[in-house]
């Protein structure tokens, strides 16, 4: 099985930042894409940031400039910095990615994270 943990959600005033983390552990063979979602109260999940095993980035328009995804493929980590947040960047962050869990399956599964809650107060 694989694991992943989301650390370094909080409150935090408008225009302040936050960094988020999320670590995967467990059955990895090969990480592809991982990403970050949130989920605001009342509202549908959305994808936020997404950065493939290359190192491409890909952002929703309303966090363009202000949000950047990165990762460190060595300790299978991936990185939200939030900057510039906006009480509507209110929500739970959830990361995830997609997992090939051995050399003998070819196919990638995607796993999630438990999330952890963003609060920006205006």
């Amino acid at each position: 099985q694989v694991q992943l943990v989301e650390s370094g959600g909080g409150l935090v005033q408008a225009g302040g930042s936050l960094r988020l983390s999320c670590v995967a552990s467990g059955s990895i063979f090969r990480l592809n894409a991982m990403g970050w979602h949130r989920q605001a109260p009342g509202k549908q999940r959305e994808l936020v940031a997404v950065v493939t095993n290359t190192g491409n980035t890909n952002y929703v328009d309303s966090v363009k400039g202000r949000f950047t995804i990165s990762r460190d493929n060595a300790k299978n980590t991936v990185y939200l910095q939030m900057n510039s947040l906006k009480p509507e960047d209110t929500a739970v962050y959830y990361c995830n990615a997609d997992v090939r869990t051995s050399y003998s399956s070819i196919y990638y599964s995607t796993y999630w994270g438990q999330g952890t809650q963003v609060t920006v107060s205006s």
